[in-house]
């Protein structure tokens, strides 16, 4: 990103799009033009020719290609981006007939996941895909190489790395996936402590710029990166949530999805949905305001199905209802929410709807222990289920939240 914050021009982009009636090729041509600004550059104008398919060598026609190339001379665009994934051939040709640097909506993606992975995990998984999907790009690049330098769609990995033959890229594939399942040992470690210490987890997932890294700084105050742009979180982030009941739960915010993420995309950020196959309750958020906030979720819900998520309680949170004439129209059910995650409407119902969701039988209690029973306090705070206490003559009072595993312990001092 700050290569166009320290610069003095912004990078202009050409947007081109082939309908071939597959899918609402106008809505995916808008979600482009975020795309693009989010990836710090402006997207001047967009091009969209009607196909039975994508011609084979360029895409797009040979008429248009001229329009394309016209319009690039006379307007100073610096980088065309195809709505689609293209083949090595169609770009170079595209490349070559208009003398414009071109990119597809893949390589799009994959600079801005190079953008925004923080941690050293996400940093590494962002250089494995892009050198998986450069790696049959590079035949054939010749002086387009020297190109590399900079703009959108060239961030990451970097020219150095590019320059090396296929078998030191492979080499340094290898070495990547070695790292990453390396780093994969640990996360399941991290998690199995979890289960082990009775650790309950609610994973927030959803269509990128739903609002999700909003929610999580409203309820738990975490601080995470929340901009009005696509794939604003990149890393997953694990923040304790209380819950009114006084149960403690960990909430984690994963990367957005997207309509057409190409799979092997999918497959590169396991690691960050990983965390919600294995969480014990979900967090499906839609923007409610979206017109499409329908097929959002429908393209979190399949995922979430093909990471093995069937049969876990998954919750609904319908955000920006502030934005909707008639918030009372969405669908309504036991496990659905309406929210506005930035001003905190409906954030209660959220976090009690998160409680009769949750995996483990609770029961309220008051109780007199006597002080030789002083360590059940600790017992209880170290299970978050304790709320108050106060020591009196006839001994200490405490009101708690109790999971069934505990129960036996206090039964007897219940009053």
């Amino acid at each position: 990103m700050e290569m166009y914050e320290n610069s003095e021009k912004i990078q202009r982009a050409l947007l081109v799009g082939v309908d071939t009636g597959e899918y609402d090729a106008e809505s995916s041509m808008a979600e482009l033009y975020e795309l693009v600004e989010s990836a710090g550059a402006e997207p001047v104008a967009s091009m969209m020719q009607k196909r039975d398919k994508p011609d084979g060598a360029t895409a797009v026609g040979s008429g248009r290609l001229e329009e394309i190339k016209e319009f690039c001379l006379n307007n100073e665009i610096d980088f065309i981006v195809f709505d689609m994934e293209l083949t090595p051939t169609q770009i170079r040709n595209i490349e070559t007939a208009t003398d414009t640097r071109t990119i597809d909506r893949t390589m799009l993606i994959l600079d801005i996941f190079a953008i925004r992975a923080k941690t050293n995990e996400g940093k590494l998984q962002v250089e494995l895909a892009q050198l998986r999907y450069l790696l049959p790009r590079l035949s054939g690049k010749g002086k387009e190489m020297s190109r590399l330098g900079g703009g959108v769609g060239t961030r990451g990995p970097g020219e150095t790395k590019l320059e090396t033959d296929k078998r030191h890229i492979r080499r340094r594939i290898e070495s990547l996936k070695d790292e990453l399942e390396g780093m994969k040992d640990r996360r399941e470690r991290l998690r199995s402590r979890r289960k082990k210490d009775g650790i309950i987890t609610t994973a927030i997932v959803g269509y990128t710029n739903a609002g999700k890294s909003t929610l999580m700084n409203t309820l738990t105050q975490a601080g995470v990166l929340s901009e009005n742009k696509l794939f604003a979180t990149l890393d997953p982030t694990s923040r304790a949530l209380k819950l009114p009941g006084g149960m403690s739960v960990m909430m984690i915010d994963t990367v957005g999805l997207v309509r057409r993420l190409p799979h092997h995309l999918v497959e590169a950020f396991k690691s960050t949905l990983e965390e919600a196959a294995v969480a014990d309750i979900i967090l499906n958020v839609c923007d409610a305001s979206s017109e499409e906030y329908k097929l959002h979720l429908e393209v979190t819900n399949s995922l979430l199905e093909e990471l093995g998520c069937k049969g876990k309680p998954i919750i609904t949170v319908y955000n920006k209802c502030d934005l909707v004439e008639a918030p009372y129209d969405l669908p309504k059910g036991k496990d659905s929410v309406c929210i506005c995650a930035k001003s905190g409407i409906g954030t209660e119902e959220l976090l009690r709807a998160i409680e009769e969701n949750l995996p483990v039988r609770l029961r309220s209690y008051k109780l007199l222990l006597p002080f030789d029973k002083a360590s059940l306090l600790a017992v209880l705070r170290k299970a978050g289920a304790l709320k108050t206490e106060e020591y009196t003559n006839e001994g200490i009072v405490a009101t708690a939240i109790v999971e069934e595993p505990l129960w036996h312990l206090v039964d007897e001092y219940s009053v």
